[in-house]
C-alpha cells in the first residue's frame, strides 16, 4: 500500500491515450474507498472504470475490439482472473494489471503468486517504511492502533486508517496464540 500502484496503473493508460488505444479499465466493486465508478490513487488522481462484482462480470464487459484491458486492485479477483488475463494476452490484447503481491500478514496475497509467475513484464514498486524510511513492500494493518492478529480476515478493504506502510524489519503480524494489548 502507498507505493504509487494505482497511480501508475493511471499514468500508463493516459500513455496509452495518446496512442489512440481502445482501453477499458476495470476494478473489483468491494473497493469502493475513493470512487466506485474511478480507480482513484491515494493523492486523488482518477480515471474512469468499470466496478464488476467477480471475473465473469469482466470477462462479460470486455469488447472484441479492446487493446488494452486494465485492472486495478487485481487482488481481489478469484482463479479466474489469471487464466482470463492469459486469454486476452494471447489474443494480442495488453494486459495491465495492478495489486499488491502481499497481504498484511507478509504472505502471497491470492492469486498473485501465480499471476506475477505469468507475466512477461512485472514492475514492483515500494513505499516509505512509516517507521525508519526504508523501502517499505508490506502493509502492516492496524486495528486500534496495534498490529492485526494472524488469524485475521484477509480482506479488509482500507487505508490510511487502518494500514501502514512498513519495511520487512519494522512489519509486525500477532501471531494467534499471542494477545493483543490495547
Amino acid at each position: 500500500m502507498f507505493a504509487g500502484k494505482s497511480e501508475e496503473l493511471i499514468r500508463r493508460i493516459h500513455v496509452l491515450n495518446y496512442a489512440k488505444k481502445k482501453i477499458q479499465v476495470f476494478k473489483p466493486r468491494i473497493d469502493d474507498r475513493y470512487a466506485l465508478d474511478a480507480i482513484a490513487s491515494h493523492n486523488g488522481t482518477r480515471i474512469p472504470c468499470h466496478a464488476v462484482r467477480d471475473t465473469n462480470e469482466l470477462a462479460s464487459l470486455v469488447e472484441k475490439d479492446s487493446d488494452v484491458i486494465a485492472i486495478d486492485e487485481v487482488q481481489f479477483f478469484d482463479e479466474a482472473i489469471v487464466g482470463l488475463c492469459e486469454r486476452y494476452a494471447n489474443e494480442g490484447k495488453r494486459v495491465m494489471v495492478a495489486g499488491l503481491d502481499l497481504d498484511f500478514r507478509g504472505e502471497p496475497f491470492g492469486i498473485m503468486g501465480e499471476l506475477l509467475a505469468k507475466s512477461e513484464f512485472v514492475t514492483k514498486l515500494t513505499a516509505v517504511c512509516t517507521c525508519c524510511g526504508a523501502p517499505a513492500t508490506r502493509s502492516q494493518r492496524l486495528i486500534n492502533g496495534q498490529p492485526a492478529a494472524y488469524d485475521e480476515k484477509v480482506v479488509l478493504v482500507g487505508a490510511k486508517e487502518c494500514y501502514e506502510a512498513r519495511c520487512r524489519h519494522h512489519h509486525i503480524v500477532i501471531q494467534t496464540n499471542q494477545k493483543r494489548e490495547g
